[in-house]
């Protein structure tokens, strides 16, 4: 299936591994050129050129942090037009009550998944309204509109994020511009493996001994965590010739964990 993205600019940012990175491989095979970002600067310089001798897509790798002032001029530089947006991060840590969290950390983490993405936004959408094409996706967490305890770090700020989108998304829409959310569950990722290879060093256990009691707990109808190929794929569909009617949209991909009839 051709998107038609083949020539598009895509800047991905936070995508040296995991959804972020898949989300980059699923551009890049459709023919995307790409700017990808994070803080690591070996992971993601690894990253890159994996992908890019796997795709042969041309990709520029930055270093830097989107939640910084300084990190977000750093990508304007590197890609100051991108007709496509993605925003992702490693996700915090899982929290064990609502005394877990004590204020500077609470900031630290608005600054990358809150503010960060906000303000990347801003700076891009001038000129793809100009242009009259963009397309922004920004991947989030399940716990943004299934609220969790574990995830008093994470659910709070994308929420907000996905508020952020949708307000904003009616008006851009004409302009050819849309604006998306995905909200994953629990997927593969490196992220999750060290939560959980932790957790099997404390217990004296295997990961994926933990990963089943996870999901047994909280009860995953999938029974398993989800393939972070997945997320790049829809990402790629979103930013594609067929996403240009979906706008505003906050979706859950979880495993079937969460559903409403509306």
């Amino acid at each position: 299936m051709d998107l038609g993205l083949r020539g598009k600019r895509a800047l991905v940012a936070g995508s040296s591994a995991g959804m972020g990175f898949e989300a980059a491989r699923a551009l890049a095979a459709e023919g995307a050129t790409l700017v990808m970002s994070a803080r690591g600067e070996e992971r993601l310089h690894d990253a890159a050129r994996r992908l890019a001798a796997d795709t042969g897509a041309t990709i520029n790798a930055v270093v830097a942090d989107h939640g910084s002032p300084e990190g977000r001029a750093r990508l304007r530089e590197a890609c100051p037009t991108p007709d496509i947006l993605i925003v992702t991060c490693s996700p915090p840590r899982m929290t064990d009550g609502f005394d877990d969290v004590e204020a500077e950390e609470w900031m630290e983490t608005l600054e990358t998944t809150l503010v960060g993405p906000i303000e990347l936004i801003r700076m891009m959408l001038g000129g793809m309204v100009g242009r009259r094409f963009g397309r922004i996706v920004n991947i989030g967490t399940g716990a943004a509109k299934n609220p969790h305890v574990m995830r008093l770090l994470s659910g709070p700020a994308r929420a907000a994020l996905a508020n952020y989108s949708v307000a904003i998304s009616k008006r851009l829409i004409r302009d050819n511009v849309t604006i998306n959310s995905i909200l994953p569950g629990m997927f593969d990722t490196p992220g999750s493996r060290t939560t959980f290879e932790a957790r099997a060093a404390k217990n004296g256990t295997s990961y994926d001994e933990e990963v089943r009691r996870f999901i047994d707990s909280i009860g995953i109808p999938a029974g398993r965590f989800g393939d972070p190929a997945d997320i790049g794929g829809f990402c790629a569909m979103l930013c594609g010739r067929y996403g240009s009617f979906i706008t505003g949209q906050s979706i859950v991909i979880d495993g079937g964990l969460t559903n409403s009839v509306f």
